[in-house]
């Protein structure tokens, strides 16, 4: 049994209209969930699963409930996709109201440096409560991780796009070779 806490206010978003999010991931992953929309807990019923997509199921629910709307989150089923969180709050110190700031940062005006972020990178990206999540293959996954610790840190936008645009142009070349090299 695998269990993993969502906001309230995200189980709707697990749920789904009819139950349709929540019926879909038990027949993708072969698990059965309890959704306990008072408290927010989740439980799956990973017994019959396989354990690979039993794990897909649980970052599946961690992703909506980290903000991500469920065709979003629907990428972490992909073979080689990845789902991590960074915890605003480690970034901070002791000063709780430069949460708000930091979240700032991120999304940018109008979640422009958001959307830059995920453009250039490749990832997805939620902002959501204390916490920054992405999904994305492994090398989107760190480009995107490294470009929010950056902003994170102080570094200016200029610097994190910049970042953005060599990583970018690197990640080019490696999959070129990549397909070079088969």
């Amino acid at each position: 049994m695998i269990y993993v806490k969502v906001p309230k206010s995200r189980v709707g978003a697990l749920i789904g209209k009819h139950g349709e999010v929540k019926k879909r991931i038990e027949e993708k992953a072969g698990v059965k969930i309890n959704i306990d929309s008072t408290y927010g807990d989740v439980s799956i019923d990973d017994r019959d699963a396989d354990s690979y997509l039993a794990m897909k199921a649980e970052l599946f629910v961690e992703a909506v409930g980290d903000g991500f709307s469920p065709d979003r989150a629907w990428r972490v089923f992909k073979d080689d996709v990845y789902f991590e969180e960074i915890d605003i709050k480690e970034f901070i110190g002791k000063r709780e109201n430069r949460i708000r700031q930091l979240k700032g940062r991120i999304i940018g005006k109008d979640g422009k440096t958001r959307k830059i972020i995920e453009e250039l990178s490749g990832a997805d990206i939620s902002v959501y409560g204390n916490t920054v999540a992405i999904i994305g293959e492994y090398y989107q996954l760190e480009t995107a991780k490294h470009a929010i610790e950056m902003l994170l840190r102080g570094s200016k936008h200029a610097t994190i796009y910049n970042y953005l645009e060599k990583r970018r142009r690197d990640l080019k070349y490696i999959s070129m070779d990549y397909y070079y090299i088969q």
